[in-house]
């Protein structure tokens, strides 16, 4: 076997990895140019639009924070076997849980940001823990029981913005009444950044790979994940993984909540969880379930989303198409690496 074929194989994720990539690039510049767009300017565009000044990458970064944390709460469902889709609930709960602490305490702005940070990760955990519940006890699937929950926390927090919240003298979907200073995440400079925000999303997705990698906790978790018979039979409590999962899980997606109403909105509105917990999903299974990988595509996608604004008034494209880039890269790469993971199979075979 020459040096090449060893690389090849031995490789086999990179290859895969690198042959997705450039597939993914080849219908995007084929998509735009049925589009109508020069692809050369469309991509200068995305990089000028997501990264082009200290505005556009702190707009970019604080894209990342919720996405990433969203995904970082599907990862540590996902290694249980799990499919958590009720993320998107669990964010608007989170939001929720957030917002009353902002609208209703009154304290100094470190003490306030730390009880909206611990409220927020208890809306999300509550809501995570309904699912686990309505899986474990109730033998209800998680799909169903996840997008049920959050066409109930849908419904609620529209309640709350034209009801009981709802700013004075006007009952708008726009949103509730800002949210006192003191409620606000810490910026640097008149940036929308926040170093607070950035730092929970770090520490979201260490927390993850280390669960994971190093701890007993993700040993058992994985074992949940590959055969909950066979690792029960082993000894390992798979119902209370299962259910610590779902809490975990809930309590990033919480806090992703939390940073869109302290960070970004500083009040609740009825779109508060912007999609990212669906969005997360791509992330994750173009990340192979990985953690600072995951990471780092939700940056990219991030760039996508806030980019993709230029091609809409720069080159009159339609708003969605940056939506249908992501769901190529995602497409591409999982059908590439299913084909690749069959030819080493027959190849073993």
């Amino acid at each position: 076997m020459t040096y090449l074929k060893k690389i090849f194989v031995l490789n086999t994720s990179l290859v895969s990895t690198l042959c997705a990539i450039t597939i993914s690039l080849l219908l995007a510049i084929l998509l735009l140019w049925f589009a109508g767009a020069p692809p050369i300017e469309t991509g200068r565009l995305l990089l000028e639009g997501s990264l082009g000044n200290a505005t556009r990458l702190s707009d970019t970064s604080m894209v990342w924070v919720p996405l990433a944390l969203a995904s970082a709460s599907l990862i540590i469902t996902f290694a249980a076997g799990l499919w958590n889709i009720g993320v998107e609930g669990q964010i608007i709960v989170g939001a929720i849980f957030a917002s009353f602490v902002a609208r209703e305490f009154d304290a100094p702005p470190p003490l306030l940001w730390g009880a909206m940070i611990m409220a927020g990760a208890l809306g999300g955990m509550f809501w995570g823990g309904l699912t686990g519940l309505l899986r474990i006890k109730g033998k209800v699937n998680e799909i169903f029981g996840g997008l049920g929950l959050t066409f109930v926390a849908t419904g609620f927090v529209i309640y709350l913005v034209i009801g009981p919240w709802k700013r004075a003298g006007i009952a708008s979907t726009s949103g509730t009444a800002p949210f006192d200073t003191n409620a606000w995440f810490p910026t640097v400079m008149d940036l929308r950044i926040s170093p607070l925000a950035i730092f929970l999303a770090v520490a979201g997705l260490w927390l993850v790979y280390y669960l994971l990698k190093q701890s007993k906790f993700g040993l058992q978790l994985r074992a949940t994940g590959i055969n909950a018979i066979a690792a029960s039979r082993l000894g390992v409590r798979t119902e209370r993984n299962l259910m610590l999962a779902f809490l975990v899980g809930g309590v990033l997606a919480g806090i992703a909540g939390t940073v869109q109403v302290g960070a970004m909105h500083h009040k609740l509105v009825p779109s508060i969880s912007g999609g990212y917990g669906y969005l997360a999903i791509l992330v994750v299974l173009l990340g192979n379930y990985k953690s600072f990988r995951s990471g780092l595509i939700s940056f990219f996608f991030a760039m996508i989303a806030v980019g993709s604004i230029q091609w809409q008034l720069r080159l009159d494209l339609h708003s969605s198409l940056g939506g249908v880039t992501q769901g190529i890269l995602v497409l591409v790469t999982l059908t590439v690496v299913a084909v690749f993971a069959q030819l080493q199979r027959s190849r073993k075979i």
